[in-house]
């Protein structure tokens, strides 16, 4: 039977209530059960004066962001169109159905004029993992780290080439020490301290000055910012740093295990990180932490027809290396990167018959160069074959790379229409922080509707349990009673 549904049910007035018309299991009502947002009064109440005009509710202006990186709108516009129709986000917000919504600029203004250069959204962050933890959510011995690039709002084609200081390494002071300390085992002067500054020419883009040209591959390429990004086995985000897409992801490592480990470290037991991060220093971070590192297999970079670096077995009691031919490579010098340089005898390499196999130096003389924390980095390769250790790398796919596919597909961070380092860190962090809430609050209501139906079925089996005994009383007495 053909049905048709006319226009007169738009203009008929009823008498509902917000509540009543929100899904019971929606998510904004999981999330309203699961967290308190009062304590965002007393993070921002610094920020406001003491008389003036009443100003918006910042809870309010929290929420409105929080819906927005929750469903993954991209702009702060819409997100006050979809509110100003949605029932559910006016019931989270607080408004009724005819109240005015606040103007899209309202949360620009605020955030220029109060929470700029202020922690409360890391506040917020941090507040969500607590509650995480507190309620036994979160998986901690295992850790992973590894980085994802989102887009800059810039184009590609618009830049210029500029000359920037080198940074120095975090760690420059503890290998300076190292390297003075081990050429003073083999009877060298330490190292003469420069003080020239390096310099190095990059592209610069002239529409977002603090993005960095990312390289995807070889034809790929753009002006990016990369999030360095720590979760548990869990899938919760522990932790995060937010740099321009030129850093290397062994750069952004060092924040964010600092980071992860000052909060976790007594219950981390394994550290797994991609290719990227495995050289010397990270390793002996990781080990000298008493965690283990997880790390993949590395090819070498050596050319095809040389002798891979393997091998040239190692003498570590006469501190050589041995050739595939058995001649000895004996310790030259360390040089200022903390590298020990081991050289051939160029007698030895100009009649031997692996010559083209091993170099192609003009003084035919074969070069090896080992770090002095290399030590911690064949710990991390040996560690690679145990069965635990493999696991938990096995898991990575399934968990750090899970988040960067839900937090692209889902929430936006994909690319941004955002300018500036600060407010990319800003939209990371809310990011993350409703992913974390998200989880959280699912699981929350998994765990009360499973104590509930426990419940229930305790209460079912109570009642039970007494009619049964009730009649068996009643039945012994009445046979009492006959026999009377």
């Amino acid at each position: 039977m053909l049905t048709k549904r006319g226009k007169e049910l738009r203009s008929q007035i009823e008498l509902n209530s917000l509540e009543d018309l929100v899904p019971k299991d929606h998510l904004l009502r999981k999330i309203d059960k699961s967290i308190d947002f009062n304590f965002i009064y007393d993070e921002v109440s610094e920020l406001y004066s003491d008389f003036g005009r009443p100003s918006i509710d910042p809870v309010v202006l929290i929420k409105i962001v929080l819906v927005q990186y929750l469903f993954g709108i991209p702009s702060m516009r819409q997100t006050i169109r979809e509110i100003q129709v949605n029932i559910a986000y006016r019931w989270f917000l607080g408004y009724s159905m005819s109240e005015k919504i606040p103007h899209f600029s309202t949360f620009n203004k605020n955030y220029e004029r109060r929470f700029k250069d202020t922690d409360v959204f890391t506040n917020i962050f941090v507040k969500i993992l607590e509650i995480a933890e507190k309620e036994g959510f979160l998986a901690l011995e295992q850790v992973y780290i590894d980085s994802t690039h989102i887009k800059a709002s810039a184009n590609k084609k618009k830049f210029k080439r500029v000359n920037v200081e080198i940074e120095a390494k975090k760690y420059k002071n503890k290998l300076d020490k190292e390297i003075d300390l081990d050429r003073q085992e083999h009877g060298k002067k330490p190292l003469k301290k420069t003080k020239k500054i390096e310099t190095k020419e990059i592209v610069q883009s002239t529409t977002d000055k603090e993005s960095g040209m990312f390289y995807k591959n070889e034809k790929e390429k753009c002006f990016a910012y990369l999030a360095h990004t720590a979760c548990d086995d869990a899938n919760f985000v522990l932790g995060f740093e937010v740099t321009a897409g030129n850093v290397h992801d062994s750069i952004g490592f060092y924040d964010v295990y600092n980071k992860v480990y000052s909060k976790f470290g007594d219950k981390l037991v394994a550290v797994a990180v991609d290719a990227g991060y495995k050289n010397p220093c990270i390793a002996k971070t990781i080990l000298d932490s008493g965690i283990l590192p997880s790390m993949p297999y590395k090819r070498p970079m050596t050319k095809e027809v040389f002798f891979k670096k393997y091998e040239y077995a190692y003498d570590e009691f006469y501190d050589c290396y041995i050739c595939p031919n058995n001649k000895i490579l004996k310790y030259s010098t360390t040089n200022r990167d903390g590298y020990k340089e081991y050289k051939s005898n160029n007698h030895d390499c100009e009649s031997c018959a692996f010559i083209k196999k091993c170099t192609n130096s003009k003084n035919k003389q074969k070069l090896i160069t080992r770090h002095i924390w290399e030590n911690y980095l064949e710990e991390a390769e040996y560690l690679r074959h145990e069965r635990y250790v493999n696991s938990v790398y096995k898991r990575r796919k399934e968990t750090i790379e899970r988040i960067f596919a839900d937090a692209k597909e889902k929430h936006g961070m994909r690319f941004t229409h955002l300018r500036s380092l600060a407010k990319i860190k800003m939209a990371v962090t809310l990011t993350f922080a409703c992913m974390n809430l998200k989880k959280l609050a699912n699981r929350l209501w998994k765990r009360r509707r499973y104590l509930l139906v426990l419940y229930k079925i305790y209460f079912k089996i109570h009642i039970y349990s007494q009619y049964k005994l009730n009649g068996i009383f009643s039945f012994l007495k009445i046979c009492h009673l006959s026999t009377v």
